[in-house]
């Protein structure tokens, strides 16, 4: 069987603040649910920044290997393209990132009130946060 590579040239890349090694694109976002339906592509052999997941995340790996990585870098868990994972709210921080392509993977974040995402720095600290409103924010700056 041949493996094949998604076609990503239609999709719009943005940046997230001077975050390296993650592009994204907002797919939907249907306020009213708190869901939020957007594409990640994780840099091949990179690592994002440190971060927990404070929300319902369900993930689709569309190309690529999704890497976990522990708090220290170390690799916690690689997701083949293909696979479909259910990932409660965590406390623990991680950070992801691509194998040996750039990988893709849909995230339907299924959120509350509050803060969806918390970035930290290496000491654990909390640096920033994403939630709904700020996504939105980041959703309407892409579509005008």
């Amino acid at each position: 069987m041949t493996a094949l590579l998604f076609d990503d040239r239609n999709i719009q890349w943005r940046t997230l603040g001077d975050y390296e090694h993650l592009l994204y694109s907002i797919l939907d976002i249907d306020v009213e649910n708190r869901i939020v339906d957007v594409i990640f592509k994780f840099a091949a052999h990179g690592q994002i920044v440190l971060h927990r997941h404070k929300a319902l995340n369900k993930t689709f790996v569309i190309q690529g290997e999704h890497r976990l990585y522990h708090a220290d870098g170390t690799l916690k868990e690689i997701r083949p393209v293909g696979s479909y994972k259910v990932s409660p709210p965590s406390e623990e921080p991680h950070r992801e990132g691509g194998g040996d392509v750039d990988a893709v993977v849909l995230f339907s974040i299924r959120g509350s009130e509050g803060v969806f995402y918390e970035i930290l720095d290496d000491h654990l600290n909390v640096t920033a946060t994403l939630g709904m409103d700020d996504l939105i924010a980041l959703h309407r700056e892409a579509t005008g």
